[in-house]
């Protein structure tokens, strides 16, 4: 379900070759996120199912982290045709990120 990369290169490429992707940033020690991340993977999977999906551990590539200025897990970012478009970090809700990206992926997908 979640794309893992070895080097910030393939990072770079997923994000330009796909139209929509979503980040998620976190490290192993993170237990919100071992909660929060399925979550989100079902989420996206079943409401937005052409957003690829991506995860980065972020103490194993620290150079991904530093270049998309991640300070906290977990971060999603959220890009939309290679920019940027929603960033949530630490606590935010599934209802208020599936809220925010309802418009922009009817816009683009539709």
């Amino acid at each position: 379900m979640f794309t893992v990369f070895q080097n910030i290169d393939e990072f770079n490429a997923f994000v330009k070759e796909n139209e929509a992707v979503l980040a998620y940033f976190s490290t192993t020690e993170c237990n919100v996120c071992k909660v929060l991340k399925p979550k989100v993977g079902y989420l996206f999977s079943s409401t937005f199912p052409k957003i690829k999906l991506c995860y980065v551990e972020t103490n194993a590539l620290p150079e991904i982290a530093a270049q998309n200025h991640i300070f906290s897990v977990p971060t999603i970012i959220i890009y939309f045709e290679g920019r940027e478009f929603i960033r949530k970090s630490r606590s935010f809700g599934i209802d208020e990120l599936k809220a925010e990206v309802a418009r922009p992926y009817s816009l683009l997908f539709s």
